[in-house]
């Protein structure tokens, strides 16, 4: 079942992101799709500090993967895909799957081929300049549950 959320703010997009990382578990794994703007990075800036971490958080575009310790050593591992292309194999990304932290993944829809069967796919369709349209879609019992708590 997908869920849908209607973000009319950044503040709407923080709390969505609040709600999904207090439900985190060892292993999320949390797959960003949408266009520029869209709201990929607000998403994951929120979720970083409703973890407890209090550095910057920018989009790892260049570098592919940053890795950030949050509250009582639960880590985040924030990638941004987007320039990957076709450098997919032997890149490293699916170890990062079981490192006991939580993967958030921007432009996910480009590594499609080798994302987890189980995970938070969130579609985030832009509306106008404030309103988001963000879809949930769970793979696994785990992430119906979270949606399902958070809906």
């Amino acid at each position: 079942m997908d869920y849908k959320i209607i973000s009319n703010s950044d503040l709407d997009t923080i709390e969505l992101a609040q709600n999904i990382e207090s439900e985190k578990f060892p292993n999320m794994v949390i797959c960003l799709e949408g266009d520029l703007g869209s709201g990929k990075t607000l998403f994951a800036k929120a979720f970083a500090k409703s973890m407890g971490i209090t550095e910057n958080i920018t989009s790892p575009t260049f570098t592919i993967i940053k890795e950030y310790n949050g509250e009582d050593n639960f880590r985040l591992f924030h990638m941004d895909v987007y320039r990957l292309n076709e450098m997919k194999e032997d890149n490293g990304i699916e170890e990062y799957y079981k490192k006991k932290g939580v993967c958030i993944i921007e432009w996910s829809d480009l590594i499609s081929d080798i994302l987890p069967k189980k995970r938070l796919d969130i579609r985030i369709k832009i509306v106008d300049e404030n309103k988001r349209i963000f879809t949930l879609i769970p793979h696994g019992e785990e992430y119906e549950e979270v949606c399902q708590r958070v809906v």
